[in-house]
């Protein structure tokens, strides 16, 4: 069964669940406190946004997105996938992500893609699912997965922040790689989205500084 993290309830049931599959983690609680939920907008919209953010600063994506989301009313994959690419450049985006929206919009468009049914898949299938597109990566897929669509076993393996984390917190030698990220979090499915939250939570407390995306 899925766990969706939906509210900041659904948030706080899911951790304390992993306080019980895990008695590592409660210390690591009482350091972070009780993790915000991060939510953003669902949908190609939601999916668009964290791809227009990719490699470039905060302020930077915010400009580039605002441009590119207000050109469109509504704001949709059909809209996109008509629009001319040297349009799309002039709204300052790279001919790689202009590639790449066009490639998920044409894959929504003939419904070989449908993003809600994801939030309904095991979190490694529509992990799958995600970086099969052209463009998408792992990063990506994940952050798409919890925070787009509440997937609450979603695990950014990759996410630096999370790795250092858990390092500190887990008292390892060295950050985890990415291939080692999967089996330490394995004690922690179905709510590896929840122990992201926690370990973000974590790294804000150690490090004092922001280690996810904002809403």
């Amino acid at each position: 069964m899925t766990v969706h993290l939906n509210s900041q309830s659904d948030l706080e049931d899911a951790i304390a669940g992993l306080m019980k599959l895990d008695p590592r983690l409660p210390p690591i609680l009482e350091i972070a406190g009780m993790p915000k939920l991060r939510r953003r907008e669902p949908g190609f919209a939601g999916l668009a946004q964290i791809i227009v953010g990719q490699q470039v600063s905060v302020a930077s994506a915010s400009a580039i997105w605002g441009r590119v989301f207000g050109a469109f009313d509504p704001f949709h994959h059909d809209s996109l996938r008509k629009a001319r690419a040297d349009r799309l450049g002039r709204l300052g985006l790279s001919t790689a992500k202009i590639k790449t929206l066009k490639g998920i919009a044409r894959e929504l468009g003939s419904e070989r893609l449908n993003l809600d049914v994801l939030a309904e898949e095991d979190a490694d299938i529509a992990h799958a699912t995600l970086t099969r597109l052209h463009g998408i990566g792992p990063w990506t897929a994940d952050v798409y997965l919890l925070f787009c669509l509440g997937h609450g076993d979603a695990w950014p393996a990759g996410d630096v922040a999370i790795q250092e984390a858990i390092k500190v917190g887990l008292g390892l030698a060295a950050r985890p790689t990415v291939k080692q990220m999967a089996p330490l979090a394995e004690p922690w499915r179905p709510l590896r989205g929840a122990a992201a939250h926690l370990w973000w939570s974590y790294y804000h407390a150690i490090k004092k500084r922001e280690g996810v995306i904002g809403k």
